[in-house]
């Protein structure tokens, strides 16, 4: 992979995190029940976002330990902050570990495509130092 393909994987990738976040967020709003039709909305453009961009990072890397079929799973199993409102705290649970897995998971992929990108960048530093000049 060259170095400004991983470098825009890297920065998609840490952009879809953000939005695995405010996905926990409104799973937390849901257990205080301190949510609006505002938060409503927004809950269901993040999912949008996650679901669209998982295509985006699964087309992008070889064997993704993440698959559509739980991630999918979860956003089914959220259909909306109220439903998780109404969800049992045991249903809330299973939601946010699956939630938990799925962001571990994620952050695991983050960063061996940051180490990936840190070795592409010394390979080219010392590429560079013993190039011939002229």
């Amino acid at each position: 992979m060259r170095n400004k393909k991983l470098t825009d994987l890297i920065a998609r990738l840490e952009n879809y995190l953000d939005c695995w976040k405010q996905f926990n967020h409104y799973m937390n709003l849901a257990r205080f029940k301190k949510f609006t039709l505002d938060d409503e909305n927004q809950f269901l453009e993040v999912k949008s976002i996650i679901t669209q961009e998982l295509e985006l990072i699964l087309a992008s890397i070889e064997s993704a330990p993440v698959t559509r079929e739980e991630v999918h799973a979860l956003i089914g199993a959220a259909p909306s902050i109220r439903y998780l409102s109404e969800t049992s705290e045991t249903g809330l649970r299973d939601v946010e570990n699956r939630w938990h897995k799925q962001f571990i998971t994620l952050q695991s992929i983050l960063g061996q495509l940051k180490v990936r990108q840190k070795q592409m960048e010394n390979r080219s530093f010392w590429a560079s130092l013993f190039a011939k000049e002229g």
